[in-house]
């Protein structure tokens, strides 16, 4: 879902109040959505280095801010440096920035770009490969179509098939296939080069040391294993840690159809940063 709201500076002190001056923030940002009841999305001004918060918001399922406007003490936003955009948990108990910063941008002079650097670096240069097997199961037909595995064999040896930039703290990759309209995941992980961390769908024997699932046993409900997954969507997507979703955030950082007619292994991911990523920007 994308929304739109723009940070806007303006004086809100009165000359007959003793209290301090405070301006009012406005965000504008694109591609925010729904995080649910446990999580909300939190603005922070950084002034003299130390994050000051400048108050929580939550999105709908159509993209709309539950706030716009917040009150800001005018002398800090005046002395700020950047802003940053965090998902917090709810209820928060710890007053500083949860580790999972979404987005930040440094000011210069009145405004500030927002992007994704607090996530990671480089996500628009990344790449991704997989084969269609199901190597965990035992070999029947029904199940030909039923993993994937994010692996490049075309050599005739498996290397990794993903090559991703480390992310921040707070942050991990995780992999879904979409079957039917239901995002089914294959595992989070770090490193490109070893297993997921966990198999919950797969078979009984060793699955290749890459992420990746077969879809054989423990279908979600609704869905039936053994499963084929041809003409479904496969999705690379970065993750909060902690994470209470069991649906993709909106950071889909590779997504594409798999091929309905397969004639082969490997097959590539599409880069989907441009698509998927939220940015912004904000001004004073």
């Amino acid at each position: 879902m994308l929304t739109a709201v723009g940070l806007i500076f303006t004086s809100c002190n009165d000359d007959d109040s003793d209290g301090p001056s405070v301006s009012d923030l406005t965000l504008s940002i694109d591609g925010l959505e729904d995080l649910g009841s446990d999580f909300a999305y939190e603005g922070w001004i950084i002034v003299d280095g130390d994050p000051v918060s400048t108050g929580t918001f939550t999105v709908d399922a159509n993209g709309n801010l539950s706030e716009t406007t917040f009150e800001v003490s005018n002398s800090e936003l005046e002395a700020a440096t950047m802003f940053v955009l965090s998902i917090e948990p709810v209820p928060d108990s710890d007053p500083a920035p949860a580790p999972t910063k979404l987005l930040a941008g440094a000011f210069d002079g009145g405004s500030a770009s927002l992007s994704t650097s607090t996530v990671g670096s480089d996500f628009e240069s990344s790449t991704g490969t997989y084969i269609i097997a199901a190597p965990t199961g035992t070999g029947a037909d029904n199940e030909e179509f039923s993993g994937i595995w994010f692996l490049d064999n075309s050599s005739g040896s498996a290397v990794a098939g993903l090559d991703l930039p480390e992310l921040e703290a707070g942050w991990k990759y995780e992999g879904w296939v979409v079957i039917d309209g239901t995002p089914v995941t294959t595992g989070t992980f770090l490193d490109v080069e070893t297993a997921d961390e966990a198999a919950p769908f797969s078979g009984t024997n060793a699955g290749p040391s890459y992420p990746g699932e077969d879809f054989l046993v423990n279908a979600p409900s609704g869905l039936t294993f053994p499963t084929d997954l041809r003409g479904t969507t496969a999705v690379i997507s970065i993750e909060p840690d902690p994470d209470n979703s069991e649906a993709p955030l909106t950071l889909k950082q590779q997504a594409s159809m798999i091929p309905t007619s397969l004639s082969g292994n490997p097959y590539d991911i599409d880069n989907n940063v441009s698509a998927s990523f939220p940015s912004g920007s904000v001004s004073r």
